[in-house]
């Protein structure tokens, strides 16, 4: 019953936010502005999965201006984790194909994320030239998923260098976000799934890597937060996986 009751209230809520955002985008369509709005809408939807969700944001990573944020990407209850760390200016690098999710893919588009044919390897290669473009004209922040795909509970995967590609020709620092292990968390038939704790560390100062150091600096990235990653994995407290509400 628990089950069928979530599945409602988050049907319900994605319709609802589709239809605002065709009312609150309709005089800025495709305004970076808007993202951050609709990114707190759905991290309000944590609890009703029965998660309590802890920030924890450094003014640095606040006031970090145009920049790179990455994060760990591990299933589909990040859209209700990560989102809530999304800071103004900042739009998401997405597949083209996220347009066609009902309802969802509406928000998508119209809060000015930047989508890519991930298919096509030559022009993500141009996206990333577009993209560094757009970071410099308008002043944004992008957020990359540096693994290129879910986790599903397989730990912090390898990164792809995209996201370090486009920080070095932005001339922009990094900005890690980490995410406590969310894989097998979530029983849809239980009230309480437990604490997961979203921590966003200091800026990467890019300025300390020179362009052909890109390997460097997506391991040295991949190093701190993987040590982030299983530290919050050891403070983070369980729910009984026994209890089912």
């Amino acid at each position: 019953m628990l089950l069928i009751i979530r599945f409602i209230i988050v049907a319900i809520a994605v319709i609802f936010m589709s239809v605002y955002a065709l009312f609150y985008c309709a005089l800025s369509p495709r305004n970076p502005k808007n993202n951050q709005h609709f990114a707190l809408l759905f991290s309000k939807l944590a609890p009703v999965f029965g998660l309590k969700v802890t920030y924890r944001i450094p003014d640095s990573a606040k006031n970090a201006g145009s920049c790179v944020c990455i994060a760990n990407h591990q299933n589909n209850y990040d859209m209700v984790t990560t989102t809530g760390c999304v800071q103004p200016g900042t739009v998401t690098i997405g597949k083209k194909s996220l347009v066609l999710i009902p309802f969802f893919g509406i928000i998508y588009w119209l809060t000015g994320n930047i989508l890519i044919n991930r298919d096509d390897q030559s022009s993500a290669k141009e996206t990333i030239k577009d993209v560094v473009g757009q970071m410099q004209s308008k002043n944004l922040s992008v957020m990359i998923f540096p693994e290129g795909t879910r986790s599903r509970g397989r730990g912090l995967m390898p990164f792809k260098m995209g996201a370090f590609h486009t920080a070095l020709q932005a001339g922009v620092n990094i900005v890690p976000t980490v995410i406590s292990n969310t894989h097998g968390q979530v029983k849809l038939n239980r009230w309480n799934n437990g604490e997961v704790i979203v921590e966003t560390l200091e800026p990467i100062d890019i300025s300390q890597y020179k362009k052909r150091e890109i390997r460097r600096l997506m391991n040295d990235a991949h190093t701190l937060m993987l040590e982030k990653y299983n530290q919050l994995n050891e403070e983070v407290k369980r729910p009984d996986s026994n209890t089912v509400g």
